[in-house]
């Protein structure tokens, strides 16, 4: 009984002197979310389909716009749409993959602090969501002069540094929607299904009932995140516009994304 109360005193004694191990820096989470985005098949290919889809674009917008609009303008809304498609998906499926592909649970008991991992999730849905609307814009830019050149019209570079940093942000909440949505459902197929149905049915719904109902064309801007989020597209942001931006997306991103995080940190990972 004696050894045993000793031995047990020992072990105790030891735990306490042992030095607690170093939180893991965010950075290396970041590097590892990063990591997940590219090392798996499907993963690199949606990745590189950023890419092929801007250049996919571009070669269309030259064959086939008339020569006059070939501007920079007409690349970039080409290049713009199959990127708002894509890199919501991309943001999905950062978070989803956890649950789809069953290694929340080996990711949460390296990383017990469930917020850091989803911290470093949404900071990886972040950059590459800005260095993929880069990457797109440059592309656009060689295609506006190759464009020019072939069919010898002068070249036209009609969006502003401004206007490129709104057409940048929209996209960016684009991703933050897909985010949340992965987030508040854990499910890859709901989640996409669900960014579909915000972005590509609501908005005709919305746009029907304010063409039918005086009340609800003023308080659209107030009510629709895809309206209110378009003023950045169109490059025109007053301090108005600004205001119902705010009110659109506390409703329809930090409202849900907070509901996402509580469940997210509360659930249970199987």
């Amino acid at each position: 009984m004696t050894a045993t109360t000793l031995d047990a005193d020992l072990v105790t004694e030891v735990a306490r002197t042992r030095p607690a191990p170093a939180p893991i820096p965010m950075s290396r989470l970041v590097a590892v979310e990063l990591r997940k985005s590219f090392d798996t098949r499907s993963g690199f290919w949606l990745m590189a389909s950023i890419a092929i889809l801007a250049v996919v674009a571009t070669g269309a917008t030259i064959l086939f716009a008339p020569d006059d609009a070939l501007t920079y303008d007409s690349f970039a809304a080409a290049i713009g749409f199959p990127m708002a498609v894509v890199l919501p998906v991309i943001a999905i499926l950062s978070v989803t993959s956890e649950w789809s592909q069953r290694t929340g649970l080996t990711s949460f008991t390296l990383v017990p602090h469930r917020g850091r991992v989803v911290t470093a999730k949404l900071l990886v849905t972040l950059a590459v969501g800005v260095v993929s609307m880069l990457l797109a814009g440059a592309i656009g830019a060689v295609g506006n002069v190759l464009g020019t050149a072939i069919t010898g019209t002068d070249t036209v570079w009609d969006v502003t540094v401004a206007e490129f940093a709104y057409i940048v942000l929209a996209n960016v909440l684009g991703m933050l929607l897909g985010f949340m949505l992965g987030v508040l459902l854990r499910n890859s197929a709901a989640a996409v299904v669900g960014y579909f149905v915000i972005s590509f049915v609501l908005v005709p719904l919305s746009a029907l009932l304010a063409q039918s109902q005086a009340w609800f064309e003023k308080a659209q801007p107030w009510v629709d995140f895809n309206f209110a989020q378009g003023y950045l597209f169109n490059g025109d942001m007053s301090g108005e516009h600004w205001a119902q931006l705010g009110v659109t997306s506390l409703f329809w991103l930090a409202i849900p994304l907070a509901v996402g995080l509580w469940t997210v940190l509360r659930s249970e990972v199987k």
